[in-house]
C-alpha cells in the first residue's frame, strides 16, 4: 500500500478494531468510544470486508479474534501510538475550555483515600474535562497501558512495558488502625494478640509482615480478608480488630472519627506509590498537564501527612 492509498481508509474503524481486540464484547466497546452497538456492528462489518476476514468469532458472550486480527494488532498497536505522538506535538491543551476524556487507573487505597481531593483540583481547572477511572493493581496495568485502557497508572508497580515510564512519587507508610477505645499503647504483644484484617485483592491472608514477624518468631492471626478498604472503618470500629494500611488511607479514616492510628511496632519493607504511562504519550499536551497535577497533588498530600503522622507520634 502506498500513501495515495490511505486516503480510502477511515482511521475511525482501526481504533474501533482496537478497542473490539480488548473488550471482546461489542456493548463494552461501544460503552469505551461513546457510540451505540448498532454503529459499532457496522465498523465491524467495514472492517471484515476491508481485511477479507472475520476477525472476530462469537463464541458464548465474547468475540474472540482470528488470527488474521492478532497480526493485524500486532503491526497496529505501535502505528496508532506513532500518529497519536505526532499529532500530540501540533494540539494545544488549555485545561479551562477542553473538553478531553483522560483514563486513569488507580489502586484501591489511592482511589479512596487522595482520588476526592484530587478531582476536586482538577475540577477547579478543567471543569468540562472527563475523568474515567478503571481499578488498577501491580498485576493489571501493565496491559492496561499497552491497549489503552488507561494512559495513567496510580499504584504500587513492579514490572511495567519496555515502552512504559515510571515516576515515584511517595513512599507508602505502613499505619496500624483500631479502634479509639482502646486507648493504650499498640506495643508488639498486643499487635499480635489482636485479631486482624487483611486488604486483598487477591483473598491472601499472608504478605511481608508476615514474613516480617516471622523473621521474629512472633505471628498474627488473620480473622478476615476484604478485597477493598470503602468497608474497612465500618468493619473496625467498635472492635478489637487492627488492620495495617497506608499513612493516607489512615488518616482518611481517623479524620471520620472512631479511629486511631499508630507506627507499625516492627520494621516492614517501605513500598513506592508510583505513577506510570506510556512513553508515546509523553509529549502530549493534556497527558503532561494531567501527570504534573496528580504528581504535584500527591506531593502536596504527602507533605500534610507526614506532618499529621509526626503529630501521631510526638503525642
Amino acid at each position: 500500500m502506498n500513501r495515495n492509498d490511505l486516503r480510502k481508509i477511515d482511521f475511525s474503524l482501526l481504533i474501533v478494531f482496537e478497542t473490539l481486540m480488548h473488550e471482546r464484547n461489542l456493548t463494552r466497546a461501544g460503552e469505551k468510544l461513546f457510540l451505540c452497538q448498532p454503529s459499532i456492528s457496522a465498523s465491524l462489518n467495514r472492517l471484515r470486508q476491508y481485511f477479507d476476514d472475520p476477525l472476530f468469532i462469537r463464541i458464548g458472550r465474547t468475540m474472540e479474534p482470528t488470527s488474521r486480527a492478532f497480526e493485524i494488532q500486532q503491526n497496529l498497536t505501535p502505528a496508532l501510538d506513532t500518529m497519536a505522538a505526532a499529532l500530540s506535538h501540533v494540539n494545544e491543551f488549555d485545561p479551562l475550555t477542553s473538553n478531553a476524556v483522560f483514563r486513569i487507573g488507580l489502586s484501591d487505597d489511592v482511589e479512596y483515600s487522595l482520588l476526592p481531593s484530587l478531582l476536586r483540583q482538577l475540577r477547579m481547572e478543567a471543569p468540562s474535562v472527563s475523568f474515567v477511572v478503571r481499578r488498577t493493581d501491580h498485576l493489571t496495568m501493565p496491559n492496561q497501558l499497552v491497549t489503552g485502557e488507561v494512559s495513567l497508572g496510580v499504584c504500587h508497580s513492579r514490572d511495567l512495558p519496555a515502552n512504559a515510564k515510571r515516576k515515584c512519587l511517595r513512599g507508602i507508610r505502613p499505619m496500624v488502625l483500631s479502634a479509639n477505645s482502646i486507648t493504650h499503647d499498640l506495643d508488639l504483644d498486643e499487635y499480635c494478640k489482636r485479631p486482624h484484617v487483611s486488604v486483598s485483592l487477591n483473598g491472601e491472608v499472608t504478605d511481608s509482615i508476615d514474613r516480617s514477624l516471622n523473621s521474629l518468631g512472633r505471628r498474627r492471626h488473620v480473622v478476615l480478608a476484604v478485597p477493598q478498604y470503602s468497608a474497612l472503618k465500618t468493619l473496625i470500629e467498635g472492635t478489637d480488630m487492627v488492620a495495617v494500611v497506608p499513612e493516607y488511607v489512615a488518616c482518611t479514616m481517623i479524620g471520620q472519627g472512631g479511629l486511631r492510628m499508630d507506627p507499625m511496632p516492627i520494621v516492614v519493607p517501605e513500598l513506592e506509590l508510583s505513577m506510570s504511562w506510556n512513553a508515546t504519550l509523553d509529549n502530549d499536551p493534556g497527558e503532561r498537564w494531567l501527570r504534573n497535577r496528580v504528581a504535584h497533588h500527591l506531593s502536596e498530600s504527602g507533605k500534610l501527612i507526614s506532618s499529621l503522622v509526626t503529630a501521631k507520634r510526638a503525642a
